[in-house]
């Protein structure tokens, strides 16, 4: 096939679909709340219930806030799923999905984080659909416009924003995955919900 024939925004969200559909959805399925809340090394970050974390930056609305400092320790804290998933949902996804698509402003201060695994994993699947389909509407010409202000560099083409947020997915999901094998390992006598 020509490249010119190519549908490149097709390309750019089967990189995604496909380790999703393949390598990540089932991999989340099941998640337990004491696996997403575990760590396996003191003061790692997390979500916390209001008021019980001693992180110095203690983002969020609703009844769980999520661990920052700033500036970040070095080297940086240890992260549990459920922090991950929160950096993922909400500083991955929902973040560019307001600034590209449409989507209701948000921030890490402004967010509601879950307070147990399924939840996370819903907002996790609602703010995947908002964001394919955001670049489903860009169209192959939306890939080729800068992204604008609201991106560190902002006379890249859409489509490099489109590559980062994938490769972020790609690999904080992949993280989250790995943390259950280690789970599952460490407590063996657990149901081992992972696969």
């Amino acid at each position: 096939m020509d490249a010119d024939e190519l549908d490149w925004n097709q390309t750019l969200r089967e990189q995604w679909e496909f380790h999703w559909n393949h390598q990540l959805r089932d991999r989340l399925d099941g998640l337990t709340d004491d696996e997403y809340f575990w760590s396996p090394v003191p003061d790692a970050w997390n979500v916390w219930p209001r008021g019980s974390s001693t992180a110095p930056v203690q983002a969020g609305t609703g009844n769980f806030t999520i661990d920052f400092a700033f500036p970040q320790p070095v080297p940086a804290p240890f992260t549990t799923i459920a922090w991950r998933l929160g950096h993922v949902i909400v500083g991955v996804l929902a973040a560019r999905n307001a600034a590209h698509f449409g989507a209701p402003p948000v921030s890490y201060e402004s967010w509601e984080y879950a307070g147990d695994a399924a939840t996370a994993l819903d907002q996790l699947r609602t703010q995947l659909d908002l964001w394919l389909a955001g670049v489903r509407s860009l169209g192959d010409a939306g890939l080729r416009v800068p992204v604008g202000e609201k991106e560190p560099f902002p006379k890249a083409p859409t489509a490099d924003l489109v590559l980062h947020i994938h490769r972020e997915l790609i690999h904080h999901l992949s993280e989250v995955c790995l943390m259950r094998d280690l789970y599952r390992h460490m407590n063996p006598t657990t149901n081992g919900a992972t696969r």
